[in-house]
């Protein structure tokens, strides 16, 4: 961008009050990592061991103190200012020589100059002194006293905010309205704006189907006496083509030809930028790579196409991982996984998981919870928009309202109808074996779960806006009654960002099931039944402990539920919010939900933003208590609740 002027160029619920705190974390294994394994760093915090970055010394090192003034009465400039600063984001650390305190300062020159400019200041100056002398009259080898620090003196005068007179848009982005692009007549001409304007025509053109699209001029002629700026950019949008040849590069053990399939960049496809996003975004999804770079030719084929080069770099294919927890009212668990990212070549993923749960706490072995499954995945299966899964899982259960030991095989598949809409299917069956107010029962029942979703979510872990709907039906046959039922559940989660940064986040959550053929729920596995209370429901209630009680007190789960959930998200900083809540919910024995029995708990939880979403440690009570039932939860886990 040129700008000319006469400016001076210068998830786990804890039951019955349980508090669990992860002793270990799970861990891929590796020759580096047993070579590493006297250090222990956690969110970029060492607790014991070297640190990471090396502590070299700086050859000929020289301290300075730094002050930045400014006129600015901004406070928003005024931290830019300061942000932006290497001088005083690195006071602390020497430089090499003297003359690394003077190239360090006229680095901030264009630094604090660029910086004036995204905040539409094009009349600012900068002045830096160094030693009481101003850095343009120091000699090319300047020396300095260093009996004590260099003093550093950086002055900024932030001069007036420059508005938009007028934009002229040439070649192929003639005639757009300058509005569509924040840069009405009297809006702030910041520098980032203009930028993004330019951007955004070319990324607009291409969408079109114009793949060599670019600017040829971009302009900003800035009227001091005025204060505003005059703004030309021109486009040249280039021929139409289709998606040509897709070669892939830095494959080793995954099949090219799987690659090229699955990124769906189609030859004689319309080619768009989002589509070139996603299809990099849907490999890295995989798992399999540790990289993943489409590259972008000049130039057309002779054909008239488009071509392009997908690069990935293979990541560790079999990983190993290991933990432990520990509850006041579960005891000690143990869990440990192991994995294959690539068994044939195409990503098929192999998982292999166990764990042993309330340890110290059961009071016999057949009281421990047990779980084991093997699951397989294969992405593109039939269709490049496919996946197929197949698992079997054995594991017992032990909440408050049932005992239960189970074995379930699933043979699933399932389909993106689009970018936001997904169907899947599964045909199932589970063996079960309940120990509940029913007394002792076995079941054998075959099941086909049928799922609709629809995410818009813009973050799957964090979202600030969007929507989640689900819908699930599915009909079942427990074969030792002959009793045929079915379950239809649907949810749906609303966010919405308040705010230039979306610092307030409300969301909210609605929820309903329903059992048909349940008229004797005694006949139905406990696992299929309704039961609501804890992390995932109606927090402040122990898990499961929302439920339809018979005449001895025992629950029983119902056969129909609603809850609801509403949160109120608030960043206190870019990693600390604290989120208020409430939740509420029922359970009805009958397929009708009666609501003569309507719980709800509320609380507050703590957020602690990292690279993989939030940490989630929520507190919450009951405000209508069973008697004798649980006084308070507390609830943690990686991302939001919901």
């Amino acid at each position: 961008m040129q700008i000319r002027g006469t400016a001076p160029k210068t998830g786990i619920a804890y039951r019955r009050m349980g508090i669990v705190m992860v002793v270990a974390a799970a861990a891929a294994l590796s020759p580096a990592l047993v070579a590493d394994a006297f250090a222990f760093k956690l969110f970029g915090m060492n607790f014991f061991g070297k640190d990471e970055e090396t502590s070299d010394q700086v050859p000929d090192p020289v301290r300075y103190d730094v002050t930045l003034t400014t006129d600015a009465v901004d406070p928003d400039l005024k931290e830019a200012l300061e942000n932006s600063s290497r001088l005083v984001g690195d006071k602390d650390k020497p430089v090499s020589g003297d003359l690394g305190v003077v190239v360090k300062a006229r680095d901030d020159i264009e630094r604090l100059i660029a910086t004036l400019y995204e905040k539409a200041r094009y009349g600012g100056v900068v002045t830096i002194t160094i030693d009481g002398r101003n850095i343009n009259a120091l000699p090319p080898n300047p020396t300095f006293n260093r009996s004590r620090p260099v003093p550093v003196h950086v002055s900024v005068a932030a001069g007036p905010v420059f508005k938009v007179h007028e934009v002229q848009f040439g070649g192929d982005a003639a005639g757009q309205n300058p509005a569509d692009y924040d840069l009405a007549p009297g809006e702030q001409a910041g520098s980032l704006v203009i930028i993004k304007a330019g951007d955004k025509i070319v990324e607009q053109l291409k969408s079109n189907g114009h793949p060599l699209a670019k600017l040829t001029d971009r302009k900003v002629i800035a009227d001091h006496k005025t204060d505003t700026v005059n703004i030309l950019i021109a486009a040249e949008s280039g021929p139409v083509a289709p998606i040509g040849n897709v070669g892939v590069t830095g494959e080793k053990s995954v099949r090219s030809e799987f690659i090229e399939r699955y990124s769906r960049l189609n030859k004689g496809d319309r080619y768009s930028p989002e589509a070139v996003k996603k299809a990099g975004d849907r490999l890295r999804a995989l798992g399999v790579f540790s990289s993943v770079t489409i590259h972008e030719a000049d130039a057309l084929d002779p054909d008239g196409t488009f071509p392009m080069t997908i690069e990935v770099a293979e990541g560790k294919q079999r990983y190993l991982g290991l933990g432990a927890q520990y509850s006041t009212t579960d005891g000690f668990g143990v869990n440990g996984y192991w994995g294959h990212r690539n068994l044939f070549g195409a990503a098929e993923s192999l998982r292999i998981e166990g764990s042993v749960g309330r340890l110290g706490d059961a009071s016999n072995i057949g009281d421990l919870d047990y779980s084991a499954g093997v699951t397989f995945t294969k992405p593109g299966a039939f269709f490049p928009s496919a996946t197929l899964t197949a698992s079997i899982l054995a594991k017992t259960e032990n909440p408050d309202a049932y005992s239960a030991k189970l074995v379930t095989a699933s043979l699933g598949l399932a389909y993106e109808l689009s970018d936001i809409d997904t169907i899947s299917g599964a045909g199932e069956v589970s063996w079960e074996k309940d120990d509940d107010a029913f007394g002792t029962n076995t079941y054998l029942t075959f099941a086909l779960p049928f799922q609709y979703d629809r995410d818009t979510r813009d973050n799957k872990l964090d979202p600030t806006e969007g929507y989640r709907a689900t819908l699930k039906a599915t009909p079942s046959y427990e074969s030792y009654n002959g009793t045929f039922f079915s379950s239809l559940e649907g949810s749906i989660s609303g966010y919405q960002g308040l705010g230039a940064e979306d610092r307030i986040v409300l969301a909210g959550k609605l929820s309903t099931g329903f059992l048909f053929g349940a008229d004797n729920l005694e006949n139905i596995p406990a696992t299929r039944r309704f039961f609501a209370g804890g992390g995932g429901s109606v927090r402040g209630y122990g898990y499961q402990e929302i439920s339809p009680y018979n005449a001895a007190n025992d629950p029983t789960g119902g056969a129909s539920y609603v809850t609801a959930s509403f949160e109120t998200r608030v960043k206190i900083t870019d990693t600390i919010g604290i989120v208020p809540f409430i939740d509420v919910g029922t359970v009805s024995a009958d397929l009708a939900p009666d609501f003569s029995d309507i719980r709800a708990g509320a609380g507050i939880g703590v957020r602690y933003a990292t690279p993989f979403g939030p940490l989630r440690l929520d507190f919450a009570v009951p405000l209508n208590k069973y008697e004798g039932g649980t006084s308070y939860g507390i609830y943690a886990g990686i991302g939001q609740s919901f």
